[in-house]
């Protein structure tokens, strides 16, 4: 056993830094000295998931020790996490499609991961608690499933490698795996946060053309021209569904629309808001995660438009970190940039605060030594 510290969120919206105990690796579990954990939007909304929870879904470290049956790592080895885990063997695994397992990616919110969390693996105050996403990234240590772990190279920082796990492979995927943005297209992406940064490299990697970014915020505009945008257009707070946004985006792709667009907002009212920009024949992609309704005026979808809500940007960690790590290496895809702040694990509410004021790429607590 292993006296740890960790992120614990209350349920009902608060979350303190508690000690924890994190047991040994069962068969076909790691176990790790987790380094560093990206702040995620995702990480706030799980302080209201009605349970207690162990923060955290963006992370990398080290192994300290593996269970039996693990032969992909070993001890010593420096390491990224990610939360789709496949079971492998269900309906969508079988067929490629591992980021939508039934059996551990196909569930509701209140009953996610239900008889798969493994709760005795680590204790709170004597109790078992659940880990998000069966990994809990903001604390000092944790237990997790082998399919989780992937290699990185020894000398890559951890604060970079911990964000590739959620935002940069939702982003990277949803322009590479699931839009497929072709050589030489128009491209819009809707905010230029994490996540829509990592969707304007992608769209860079696979040669777009002309890649328009659209924030209210000019600090995050010049953000996306550091990573790949070739045009900026600065939001009005007061253009409802950014339908005078997207007129200037006909305009400037001569009058038919962009071939593809991005939404990486999270503003519900948003959600429908890529169709008014593509051309007829165009693809629209709903990347940040809306799950409210919304009024949607059937319109936007003349003529033969298509409009996507691919999760996790379709992406098999398998074969797609290796390749983020192999345009990283190559310095095609800018991932030490992207982390603009560091925090402690004390430093949590403080780094919450910085993420809804928009102020980080992405912003990153480093734990341990």
């Amino acid at each position: 056993m292993i006296d740890g510290r960790a992120a614990v969120g209350d349920g009902v919206g608060g979350f303190s830094i508690e000690p924890v105990v994190v047991q040994a690796p069962g068969r076909d579990e790691v176990l790790l000295e987790l380094k560093a954990s990206g702040v995620c939007h995702t990480d706030w909304d799980s302080l209201s998931w009605g349970r207690r929870v162990v923060l955290g879904h963006e992370g990398a470290g080290v192994v300290l020790a593996v269970g039996e049956g693990v032969t992909s790592v070993k001890a010593g080895d420096a390491v990224v996490l990610n939360w789709a885990i496949p079971c492998g063997t269900c309906y969508p695994c079988e067929r490629g499609s591992r980021h939508i397992c039934e059996n551990h990616n196909q569930v509701t919110a209140g009953d996610y991961m239900q008889g798969h969390s493994a709760l005795d693996r680590t204790l709170w105050r004597g109790v078992g608690v659940e880990r998000s996403f069966n990994l809990g990234t903001l604390s000092t240590h944790a237990v997790v499933r082998k399919e989780a772990v992937s290699l990185i190279p020894q000398q890559m920082s951890f604060a970079a490698a911990s964000i590739i796990g959620c935002g940069v492979m939702t982003g990277f995927g949803s322009a590479v795996n699931a839009a497929r943005v072709e050589a030489d297209s128009s491209v819009v992406v809707l905010g230029a946060g994490g996540v829509g940064l990592n969707v304007i490299q992608g769209c860079r990697v696979q040669g777009a053309g002309s890649i328009i970014a659209i924030d209210l915020h000019p600090k995050r505009l010049e953000w996306a021209r550091d990573f790949g945008a070739t045009d900026t257009l600065l939001a009005d707070r007061d253009d409802v569904g950014l339908l005078g946004a997207a007129a200037e985006i006909r305009s400037r792709t001569g009058g038919r629309g962009a071939d593809y667009a991005f939404e990486c907002t999270a503003v519900p009212a948003l959600g429908a808001a890529p169709l008014a920009m593509i051309r007829s024949g165009g693809t629209a992609c709903q990347v940040s995660g809306i799950e409210q309704e919304i009024a949607v005026d059937m319109e936007l979808f003349e003529w033969d438009k298509v409009y996507l809500n691919p999760l996790y940007g379709m992406c098999d960690p398998a074969r797609d970190i290796p390749r983020i790590l192999t345009h990283y290496q190559r310095g095609e895809l800018l991932l030490n940039e992207l982390v603009t702040q560091t925090y402690s694990l004390d430093q949590l509410g403080a780094a919450f605060d910085a993420m809804h004021a928009g102020e980080n790429a992405k912003g990153v607590i480093l734990l341990g030594d």
